[in-house]
């Protein structure tokens, strides 16, 4: 098994619809929790229509604000409602003021919940807007600083002389983007593009009705088109060493809810499930060593579940920095 060099966590953002606040307030304790853990990474999902953050650039601007250290990420933002020049604009803000820690993953394809809200975000028949992967480049485009025009174009505001380019610029951000893939084709394409590859609990089983199969192909895939690309794998993990009984049995509960969905492809684009690892740290670890598509990467994302309250995240957060990450190999970075 590869050793784990970073860890990171991935939260869902929840509030309650008439205190949006308490949530967000919520989350954004839980990147500060992890950093003082000694996490290497907290990453937030971008969800639209839903009890859950709908901008991630705004909300990891704010937690820049509140940390110092931990990488801050997204995964992942659905490109398709979004104006690559805009959201260039945005991020390369949160980034800058960060400190350049941003981590920013994307989605290609038609966005969730189209049907509903496609009209709101466009005009005319969204059907005809590019929503494929070229809406992702031109944002790395934007990031990477390339100035508009020829030499001689300038644009003048108060007190000022420039060349024009997206600003402010942030370098280094357009060589921190990733690509949410679940496909084989998303994952060859991030791979020629440049950018590293996220992969998690969900993917498309071509070929095969096994999960790790389908995992692992997507992963040598995207190798064998990427140089330098980092991936970074995700699990839904759940130990539950330090909650007390009733909080035991409502978290095995969750996983029995879920189980079901692990056994065959699901729907007609065959999405396979990973199963979710919940229980004593001494158990989840034996299940860890023995994945091999674990042994393949060297960064690692716990995925919370969504349904869960404040208090479970931190707990599980605990669990897995003091009991599951060092047995990974995993050393904080305060200890590096």
């Amino acid at each position: 098994m590869a050793t784990i060099q970073s860890l990171a966590f991935l939260t869902p953002g929840n509030y309650p619809d008439d205190d949006p606040y308490a949530g967000l307030e919520d989350t954004l304790q839980q990147f500060e929790y992890g950093e003082r853990l000694g996490f290497d990474g907290a990453w937030i999902r971008q969800r639209h229509l839903e009890h859950g953050v709908a901008s991630a650039a705004v909300f990891l601007a704010a937690a820049g604000q509140r940390t110092t250290r931990i990488q801050l990420g997204t995964a992942v933002i659905p490109i398709g409602y979004e104006s690559p020049f805009r959201l260039a604009e945005d991020l390369a803000t949160a980034d800058v003021l960060s400190r350049g820690r941003l981590q920013v993953g994307f989605s290609a394809g038609t966005p969730p919940h189209a049907e509903l809200l496609a009209h709101l975000a466009f005009d005319g028949d969204w059907r005809e807007y590019d929503l494929s992967y070229n809406r992702v480049s031109r944002l790395v485009e934007n990031l990477r600083g390339e100035y508009l025009g020829d030499e001689d174009t300038v644009i003048h505001s108060p007190g000022n002389v420039q060349r024009p380019r997206v600003q402010p610029y942030s370098p280094g951000l357009a060589e921190r983007v990733w690509y949410g893939a679940g496909s084989l084709r998303s994952a060859s394409w991030a791979g020629e593009a440049g950018l590293h590859l996220l992969t998690g609990n969900v993917i498309t089983g071509e070929g095969t009705d096994d999960f790790t199969t389908a995992q692992l192909a997507l992963l040598r895939t995207y190798r064998r088109r990427s140089g330098a690309g980092r991936v970074a794998l995700g699990r839904v993990i759940v130990p539950f060493d330090s909650a007390d009984a009733t909080t035991r049995k409502r978290y095995r509960a969750y996983a029995e809810s879920r189980y079901e969905r692990t056994l065959a492809p699901n729907g007609p684009k065959r999405i396979l499930f990973a199963r979710d690892l919940v229980g004593p740290t001494d158990q989840i670890l034996e299940q860890l060593t023995s994945d091999p598509v674990l042994a393949e990467v060297t960064d690692f994302r716990i995925e919370l579940p969504y349904e869960f309250e404040h208090e479970d995240y931190l707990q599980i957060l605990h669990d897995v920095r003091t009991r599951l990450a060092p047995a990974l190999g995993w050393v904080p970075a305060t200890a590096r």
